[in-house]
């Protein structure tokens, strides 16, 4: 059976875009040291515990998503394959939970592009498996978790 992840289709397509007001050297260093990751990424009320980060091209990143809910501290395992890494421009990365061939994980790209002002418009595409799962992650909020995400980087960028 053909993986889905390779065949892009937008019905399956989740795309979030942000404007940060910083080169995309700088942006594109944040998705790429563990140790600012940790800091930012993920949503709000949410903090990252790194398991292992081996940031290039075929390595992985897995961690989990720790927050507090109803007064119990709750875990949310992930693991993210680097499958392209072009410096400035482009990450791909598969993600899922803790299961590396985890059925639903889904792509991801993020682009980096620099504006003559010196922002960096940063986009960030994610293909689900199914229009099924994408419709799923809709409903649990993955839009508005992504772009907590995003406003986490913009702080991170600006602090």
């Amino acid at each position: 059976m053909p993986n889905p992840l390779e065949t892009w289709s937008l019905d399956r397509e989740i795309v979030l875009v942000r404007v940060l007001n910083h080169p995309r050297d700088k942006v594109f260093a944040a998705w790429t040291d563990p140790e600012a990751l940790s800091v930012w990424y993920g949503p709000a009320g949410l903090r990252i515990e790194t398991h292992e980060a081996d940031i290039r091209e075929g390595g992985i990143w897995r961690f989990d998503m720790v927050g507090e809910f109803e007064g119990k501290t709750q875990r949310f395992p992930n693991f993210i394959r680097f499958l392209k890494i072009v410096p400035n421009e482009r990450l791909v990365v598969d993600h899922g939970g803790a299961d590396p061939d985890d059925p639903d994980r889904f792509r991801v790209t993020v682009t980096f592009d620099e504006q003559s002002d010196g922002k960096t418009v940063l986009t960030m595409r994610q293909l689900h498996p199914t229009v099924e799962r994408r419709k799923f992650v809709i409903g649990f909020g993955a839009v508005v978790y992504g772009q907590q995400t995003l406003d986490k980087l913009a702080a991170w960028l600006d602090r």
